[in-house]
C-alpha cells in the first residue's frame, strides 16, 4: 500500500529527475549560498540559479529551491527571485513548481517586476513579487529574459553582472520542514544570495550531483524517521 510519506517522496523525486534531465545541457549554474541574518541559522546551500543562454538576446532562468538536514527553502513573496542583469532585460513566460508541498499551498502569480532592494544583498535591478507569501510559495520557478535596448549577452555567463554589494542573484527564502506542509508555516524568512562564483559548462554535472544527492540525503532520512 502506498503511504502518504511514498507520495511526497515520489513527487520529490520525479521533481529533482526532472530537474536534473532538463537541466543535462544548462550553460551556467550558481548556488544560493549567502544568507542574511534571518536564516543564518540554517545551513545553505539554500538554492541554485541555472541560467541557459538561447541566443544572443534570450536567456532562460530557473531557481531551484533545496533540502538540507531535513528542511526545505522554499521561494516566493517580495522580492522572491532577484537577477543584477548585464544590461536590460524583460522577465515572463513564468512557470511554477509546488513538488513536495503538501497541506493546501495556493498557486503563485507574479505581481510586480523591476528594480529594488533585497535585504544584506543589496540593490538589483530586476526583482520580481510573487503573491502574499509563504501560503503561496514554491520550489522552482522557470521564466526567460528578453533583453532590451540594445543589450546583448555573449555567454550564459555573461547574462548576469555583479551588483555594487558583489551579487548577482537572491531569493526570498521560507524555511519549513521537508516534506513541506502549508498549514506549518515558515520557521523563518530571509534572503539569499549568490555572490558571483557561478559554475560554467566544465562543472555543472558535478553540482546536479551535488543537489541530486542532497536531495536523496533528505529522502531517506524522512522514510525512516
Amino acid at each position: 500500500m502506498r503511504t502518504p510519506k511514498a507520495k511526497y517522496v515520489t513527487a520529490v523525486l520525479l521533481a529533482i529527475a526532472g530537474f536534473a534531465l532538463q537541466q543535462a545541457k544548462a550553460d551556467f549554474m550558481s548556488k544560493l549560498n549567502v544568507p542574511n541574518d534571518a536564516i543564518s541559522p540554517f545551513t545553505g546551500p539554500y538554492g541554485f540559479v541555472d541560467i541557459k543562454l538561447v541566443d544572443s538576446t534570450t536567456a532562460t532562468v530557473t531557481f531551484t529551491s533545496n533540502v538540507v538536514g531535513g528542511n526545505i527553502y522554499l521561494f516566493g513573496g517580495a522580492q522572491g527571485t532577484d537577477l543584477n542583469v548585464n544590461g536590460t532585460a524583460t522577465a515572463g513566460g513564468f512557470t511554477f513548481s509546488q513538488a513536495g508541498q503538501t497541506g493546501g499551498f495556493l498557486a503563485p502569480s507574479v505581481v510586480k517586476k523591476g528594480p529594488g532592494q533585497v535585504d544584506g544583498h543589496g540593490n538589483f535591478n530586476l526583482t520580481i513579487d510573487y503573491f502574499n507569501g509563504f501560503a503561496h510559495a514554491f520550489n522552482n520557478v522557470t521564466f526567460t529574459l528578453t533583453a532590451t535596448g540594445g543589450t546583448t549577452w555573449a555567454s550564459a555567463s555573461n547574462v548576469l553582472a555583479p551588483n555594487s554589494d558583489g551579487f548577482d542573484a537572491a531569493a526570498h527564502i521560507f524555511v519549513t520542514s521537508f516534506p513541506a506542509v502549508k498549514g506549518h508555516g515558515a520557521k523563518a524568512t530571509g534572503f539569499a544570495g549568490e555572490n558571483g562564483a557561478g559554475v560554467p559548462d566544465g562543472g555543472r554535472t558535478a553540482m546536479l550531483l551535488g543537489m541530486a544527492l542532497t536531495g536523496l540525503g533528505a529522502v531517506r532520512r524522512y522514510l525512516i524517521s
